[in-house]
């Protein structure tokens, strides 16, 4: 009780500390001037360079005469689009996410025999070190599941012999580890957080040898381990559509600029995964899924001008979460199309029918056909818009039967092929740890005794 009322105590001393301090931490907008890159981002929304790769490239729009011009939306991995890798594992029925990460790590696409035998590295990168799922998953359980990851990472430290050594043999090591262990810490984290605080039962499910790491992953989180192979082969895509977006994408970016202080990979790794927790980042899938359940509740699917309606409400914001944004709908760099979007589009829409979400998906293809002139009206741009990857991505995972907050440590899963690559290239080409300039324009004052200070505020208990 004694400990209660302290932190009651201390609830209330930072609560009002806090009232008369944000004046404190307020900036006047006449100090940011152009050479201030707020969000790393020019006066034109396009990125700050501030590195070179050969991982994975974005492709939105062309510079032309110093103007900005749309094209249709292109992602490369490893300078090979990814819609042709998508298109070759649908044509081939085979499972394309491990040769993503294959292509990822080492640079190049792999042969018949390397690929086996990455694969036979990736059975045993599954299986979670001895007592590990116990002692680091189920003891102190977080309702967070991105939370029990960062931790689960970290924790892994201790589990390697060399966890400090940075070079090129290790990280690779490391890294591979790291592909296979992060589907498997997220379906027992679900576990766990269901059985703890969702009064489920407890189903820890092992990884089978010779599955992939879609096959895996359903089976384990799934009480009865039974999934189709329709079901299977389209999340293997979204895995491959999730491995990589360029080192500028925000929790890339996290990892380039901790990997640059020469830190540890399980460290690196950690604050990626601490990045992507972020709703502006990762979690955007679910408030895509929020804002649908609005517009679900409050809109007749059948009638264009209900929808309408709703769409102006959440626009002005008078509806859903009050933020005035439709979520899912305007990327950074695409413009006409994001091509991840565009391939979810076309090979989600049977298992909608086949699930009886053939409305939902109708409904998300209104908001984006309707949302982004509204869009455009408010804000009075006539630069293309497209529906981004999130505006897809959670349904076709409700369609899988993933629940809402297991939709970004699943994306984790799939980037962390991609953050470990760029650890890599971080670690073996730059050599200059990242340090950005800020600006100060504080008033320069001198220091005051104490008995000659005034209390700013008053505070009694």
């Amino acid at each position: 009780m004694e400990e209660k009322n302290k932190a009651g105590i201390l609830e209330q001393y930072t609560g009002s500390l806090s009232h008369h301090i944000e004046k404190e931490y307020e900036i006047d907008e006449r100090y940011y001037r152009d050479d201030v890159k707020r969000g790393l981002r020019n006066s034109d929304g396009t990125g700050v360079p501030v590195g070179i790769t050969r991982v994975g490239s974005v492709l939105g729009y062309m510079i032309e005469d110093g103007q900005r011009v749309p094209v249709p939306g292109q992602l490369y991995y490893r300078g090979i689009e990814l819609s042709e890798i998508v298109e070759a594992h649908q044509r081939a029925g085979t499972f394309g996410y491990e040769e993503v990460a294959y292509l990822l790590l080492m640079g190049y696409l792999p042969s018949r025999e390397e690929m086996a035998r990455f694969n036979e590295i990736m059975n045993r990168a599954r299986k979670l070190p001895a007592g590990f799922t116990e002692d680091m998953i189920m003891k102190n359980p977080s309702r967070s599941i991105m939370n029990k990851l960062a931790r689960s990472v970290l924790s892994l430290y201790s589990y390697d012999e060399n966890p400090d050594d940075t070079s090129l043999d290790n990280i690779l090591l490391q890294s591979v580890k790291l592909v296979g262990a992060f589907p498997s810490i997220v379906a027992n984290a679900y576990s766990v957080k269901r059985h703890y605080f969702q009064g489920g039962s407890l189903h820890i499910h092992f990884p089978v040898e010779g599955l992939s790491t879609a096959e895996n992953f359903l089976r384990m989180i799934r009480p009865n381990t039974k999934y189709t192979e329709e079901e299977a082969h389209l999340l293997d895509m979204m895995l491959m559509v999730h491995a990589e977006h360029g080192g500028g994408n925000n929790s890339t970016f996290v990892c380039r600029a901790l990997s640059s202080s020469g830190t540890d990979t399980y460290s690196a790794i950690a604050g990626a995964v601490g990045s992507l927790k972020g709703p502006l980042h990762g979690g955007a899938n679910a408030k895509v899924m929020e804002m649908f359940h609005y517009v679900k509740e409050n809109v007749n699917p059948k009638d264009d001008g209900s929808i309408k309606d709703y769409l102006a409400k959440l626009l002005r914001k008078e509806a859903g979460d009050r933020s005035g944004k439709l979520y899912g709908l305007g990327h950074a760099v695409y413009t006409i199309s994001d091509p991840r979007a565009v391939l979810l589009k076309k090979y989600a829409k049977h298992l909608a029918e086949v699930k009886g979400f053939a409305e939902d998906f109708q409904l998300l293809e209104k908001i984006e056909e309707f949302g982004i002139p509204m869009i455009q009206a408010k804000t009075g741009s006539d630069t293309p818009m497209c529906a981004n990857v999130d505006m897809y991505s959670g349904l076709v995972y409700t369609m899988l039967g993933i629940p809402e907050d297991v939709f970004t440590p699943l994306f984790a899963s799939a980037r962390i092929a991609g953050w470990c690559a760029n650890r890599i290239e971080e670690v073996v080409t730059c050599h200059r740890i990242m340090r950005p300039a800020y600006r100060a324009v504080v008033k320069r004052v001198h220091y005051e005794p104490i008995s000659q200070r005034a209390p700013h505020f008053k505070f009694s208990l």
